[in-house]
C-alpha cells in the first residue's frame, strides 16, 4: 500500500479509471457480439441496425484511448467485412 499522500491519490484515481475502462470494454463487447449474432441469423435490417451501433461504440472507445485506435479499426474492418459477405 501506498504510504506517500501523492501515491494514495493515485491509486484512488487508477481505481476509478479501471472501473471506468472496464465499463466501456464490457459494453464494446456486447454491442460487438449483437452484431455478430444478428450478422450470422441473417436478419439484414437488424444486422445493419447493430453494425452501425457497435461500429460507433468501438470508434468511441478506441478515441477515449481505453483500447488502441488501431484495435478498434480492425474490429470494425472484421465486422464490416462479415456484413458485407454475408449481405451483400
Amino acid at each position: 500500500m501506498a504510504n506517500h499522500k501523492q501515491a494514495l491519490k493515485r491509486y484512488r484515481q487508477s481505481l476509478k479509471r479501471r472501473l471506468r475502462n472496464k465499463f466501456f470494454l464490457s459494453t464494446m463487447r456486447t454491442f460487438h457480439k449483437r452484431a455478430k449474432t444478428a450478422i450470422e441469423t441473417g436478419k439484414t435490417e437488424e444486422a445493419d441496425k447493430q453494425v452501425k451501433i457497435a461500429s460507433s461504440y468501438i470508434h468511441k472507445v478506441a478515441s477515449k484511448g481505453i483500447i488502441h485506435s488501431k484495435k478498434g479499426s480492425r474490429m470494425i474492418s472484421r465486422l464490416q467485412k462479415m456484413y458485407n459477405r454475408k449481405f451483400k
